[in-house]
Formats: structure tokens, sequence, C-alpha cells
């Protein structure tokens, strides 16, 4: 345990490079309108959990997972090694407001920000959140 600047003790979690999704990114990717071949936008991807979920669901399409912190985006590279050689993947550290798209890189068809949504069990069901 460590201890908090405001006197409270609190586990750390380990850094794992791929750690599981939990109920609640599950849910979120559940709620998503997923079809194989999508081109998904995932901002603020963090350890990539939940773009991990969405590949299985858009194969053959494309996640490109983004997120500002390098630490997020190093621990996304690690944990999602398969869909990223398979050409499923791809992660970038970059803030959302600086993406721009290459000369010739196709748009994405739906954007998708788990980290932000703050859904819960008790949130009713969205599937497009933009």
């Amino acid at each position: 345990p460590s201890t908090r600047p405001s006197g409270r003790t609190s586990a750390i979690r380990p850094q794992r490079a791929e750690m599981p999704a939990s109920d609640r990114i599950r849910a979120f990717v559940d709620a998503l309108p997923l079809r194989p071949g999508l081109r998904v936008l995932e901002i603020g991807c963090g350890p990539g959990a939940a773009p991990r979920l969405v590949t299985g669901r858009i194969a053959p399409g494309f996640i490109l997972a983004i997120d500002r912190s390098a630490r997020a985006t190093d621990q996304a590279r690690q944990g999602s090694a398969d869909p990223i050689a398979a050409g499923l993947m791809d992660v970038r550290t970059i803030a959302a407001e600086d993406l721009v798209l290459a000369k010739g890189e196709a748009p994405f068809d739906l954007p998708s920000r788990c980290a932000s949504a703050r859904w819960t069990a008790a949130t009713p069901r969205r599937a497009n959140w933009c």
C-alpha cells in the first residue's frame, strides 16, 4: 500500500502490459454499434483494454487508439502486439485535438472514448456517443 497526500492508504495496482477488461469496459464496448469492417478511433485509450475488445468485433476493420500519455500508449502497444501485427490496430501518442489524418488516410466511422464516458450499469445504454 502507499500513502496518498490525504493520508489515506491505497493499494497500488501493478503496471501490466495487458490488464483484463473490467465489467464497465466490457459493458461500454457492448453498447457500441460495432460491426465488421468499421474504422474506429478510441480517444484516451489508456492501457488498451477497450481497443483490444473492439478489434475482435470489427475485424477486418481497424481501430486507432490514441492517448496523450506515453506511458499509457506504451502499455497499450505492449498488450496489443497481436492485433497490431495483424493490422487491426495502431496506437499513437497524441492528444485528440492534435490528431490530423495523413493524406489518403480514411476517416473513422465511429469515435469512442470509454475513459470519459463514466459509464455504469445504472446509466442508460446509448449506442451512439457522438
